[in-house]
């Protein structure tokens, strides 16, 4: 994208969308690398997003196991304009689990919390939840029909934005 300007708003407005929401569907990869599709609540701090996740829980046990990961945060149902165009952001990640003596546990903790209540601090307590920091590796971000961003670098409102403009076509009369 060569308008720089254009770029920081649509970054900034990327940030806005993700502080908007409350939770994320979780894409992990099984012990046979298989996809699982999971949610979780999620608040996102330093160009990451934090989710606090129980071994219990499938996601959890894969994060542990393999740090690849995706992650995408869509538009309610109800406030969309076309339930075939919600916006929505999706990035490809890595899941790092974070230490529980760091200061990156501490203030991942003070996020969520800020964002989903005390309940929040009643689960960190809890031997079998983990806080895991999902670093952005790219993504892309979609507003309407005709309106996508590539986004690439390691930070959530992208390094570069590039419009896709490959577009919807009609199918050819003989298709």
């Amino acid at each position: 994208m060569k308008n720089k300007h254009l770029e920081q708003k649509l970054g900034e407005e990327i940030i806005a969308f993700l502080n908007h929401r409350k939770t994320l569907s979780l894409a992990s990869l099984d012990e046979q690398g298989a996809p699982y599709a999971s949610y979780a609540p999620f608040a996102v701090d330093d160009n990451s997003i934090f989710v606090l996740l129980s071994d219990i829980a499938l996601h959890g046990k894969n994060l542990k196991r393999d740090k690849r990961a995706a992650v995408q945060v869509v538009e309610d149902e109800t406030e969309a304009a076309s339930i075939f165009a919600r916006i929505r952001v999706s990035y490809q990640v890595e899941a790092h689990p974070v230490a529980l003596d760091s200061e990156a546990y501490q203030s991942g903790i003070e996020c969520l919390s800020n964002k989903h209540g005390d309940r929040i601090n009643k689960l960190a307590v809890l031997s079998d939840f983990n806080l895991f920091r999902l670093t952005p590796l790219g993504g892309r971000y979609v507003k309407d029909f005709g309106r996508a961003f590539e986004i690439s670098g390691h930070t959530l409102a992208g390094d570069n934005i590039e419009r896709l403009r490959d577009g919807h076509k009609p199918r050819a009369a003989n298709e």
